[in-house]
């Protein structure tokens, strides 16, 4: 960071098909606490289950999050609902 500018982030495409059942497998949940924990819809997660729905690129990128590590999902939504005081609160 210089000046106050950020340097350059890195740019990545979450392009390509997610296997949504495998990553929920992994966590050991059912769709419906899966789609609660992450905050998903549960019709969201059966549908990308079923191959009747793709998810959108964000919902991609948080998936492989989940994949890798769902822990890290867990302390972002956490911190979250906490209080920041930068006006973001629910």
């Amino acid at each position: 960071m210089v000046a106050g500018k950020l340097a350059p982030g890195r740019i990545w495409s979450a392009s390509g098909a997610v296997d949504v059942r495998a990553i929920r497998a992994r966590t050991r949940l059912s769709q419906r606490d899966s789609a609660k924990r992450f905050g998903f819809s549960t019709s969201a997660v059966r549908e990308r289950e079923q191959g009747r729905r793709q998810p959108e690129a964000a919902a991609r990128v948080l998936l492989l999050v989940i994949a890798s590590r769902p822990e890290v999902v867990d302390e972002a939504l956490a911190a979250a609902s906490q209080p920041c005081g930068c006006g973001l609160e629910r």
